[in-house]
């Protein structure tokens, strides 16, 4: 990326922060998450991500639970929210209710913070400092640099405020980013198919380039092996790509009242429940009295029938030093002798249009992609990863 990135201060940082996996891990894809050495201590984590009310896509609401179930569980230690500016496309604002909702389930008490509304335009590197709308950028960078130890970013949604911060501050992601977690992109080893943009790269795909370029690990997700190209052809689940789905009905019978009515919340106020709820009803801001009162059954059913796709629920558990088993096990990482997922050392090239390539490089310490190692299986293995840690919620 010529905009935020190959410039001058980037050189030689990497190797400060990169992570040193042994070279028989190395050879057998079994690459060592950033806290699978912490002994069991919670690992620092933030969680960006484009959550909003309306939501755009319910998954943004499955994966906040998760990370907060990863939390209450004591495997992580989540020190913020962020989230995206909403774009102007979406009548939506960040859906800080959701996240009050999920500190009221859990007794925690994470901040959220919110992003940038502009995207970094060519020949601005060098005025960073003087935009107006980087506050929740330097709350980022304030977050990051109190962690007692190195913190995992996750990138849900538009990379645009790590990017930011990571220009910022290089030298503060080099000492205190364990990794950032990007799930973004397309897989795909084909130089044609990579020419179509998954969603979160086309939200802001310079910022998406420069993350490839910050001075510590990158763990890639990419969200499909190929964008899907509006040819009405079923998304599947393939070796290069996150992507899987199930039935909402296989967890939501599953998890306790309150976290059913985080669920039921949010479902309220999307466009699947306009036939159901009135308008009025659907705007109501009592998110404390929705979250304490008796679940709808009713709503629940109807909504779980619907398929959920979802795409980040292996990054956050990796994250957290744990893998996912065959059987949908949630168990530490290099203790599964049959894991449906490993992060494989590679390196990737992004272009200024958002187009990556990439290549497996063996010897790799700081750049790694995602790999479903069981296609069959990930699906169903996933699916019961999940209902585990959300019906772990208080």
């Amino acid at each position: 990326m010529s905009v935020l990135s190959r410039r001058g201060f980037l050189a030689g940082a990497a190797a400060a922060a990169l992570a040193k996996p042994s070279s028989a891990g190395a050879a057998a894809g079994m690459i060592k998450a950033p806290s699978e050495t912490r002994q069991r201590q919670p690992v620092p984590m933030i969680h960006v991500t484009d959550l909003f009310r309306p939501h755009a896509d319910p998954d943004d609401h499955w994966d906040l639970a998760c990370v907060y179930a990863l939390a209450a569980r004591g495997d992580a230690r989540l020190l913020a929210v962020m989230i995206d500016h909403p774009p102007a496309s979406h009548p939506s604002d960040p859906d800080v209710q959701a996240v009050a909702q999920m500190n009221r389930i859990t007794g925690l008490a994470v901040p959220v913070i919110t992003g940038s509304s502009k995207r970094i335009t060519p020949g601005e590197a060098d005025q960073l400092e003087h935009r107006d709308d980087i506050g929740g950028v330097r709350a980022l960078l304030d977050i990051l640099r109190a962690s007692p130890r190195p913190a995992v970013i996750s990138i849900l949604g538009s990379s645009r405020d790590v990017a930011l911060a990571g220009q910022l501050e290089p030298k503060l992601f080099a000492a205190k980013c364990a990794g950032i977690y990007l799930h973004a992109g397309s897989g795909t080893p084909d130089p044609v198919l990579a020419r179509r943009l998954e969603y979160n790269v086309a939200l802001d795909p310079v910022s998406y380039g420069a993350i490839f370029d910050l001075p510590c690990p990158v763990y890639w997700l990419p969200c499909f092996e190929a964008a899907p190209g509006g040819d009405g052809k079923p998304w599947v689940t393939r070796p290069h790509g996150t992507y899987y789905s199930f039935a909402q009905k296989e967890i939501l019978p599953h998890l306790k009242a309150r976290v059913q009515n985080y669920f039921a919340s949010m479902f309220r106020q999307g466009a699947a429940e306009r036939g159901h709820v009135s308008p009025e009803d659907a705007l109501r801001p009592d998110w404390l009295r929705r979250l304490e009162g008796p679940p709808d059954e009713a709503l629940l059913a109807r909504q779980g029938e619907k398929q959920r796709p979802m795409w980040c629920t292996g990054g956050f558990i990796h994250a957290a030093g744990l893998t996912v088993t065959a059987a949908g096990a949630i168990v530490p990482a290099g203790e599964a002798p049959d894991p449906v997922f490993a992060f494989d050392p590679v390196e990737v090239h992004c272009d200024e249009k958002g187009v990556t390539s990439w290549a497996p490089r063996p010897g790799s310490k700081s750049r790694y992609k995602f790999h479903v190692l069981d296609v069959e299986r990930y699906p169903k293995a996933m699916t019961a990863a999940m209902r585990a840690l959300l019906a772990g919620l208080p």
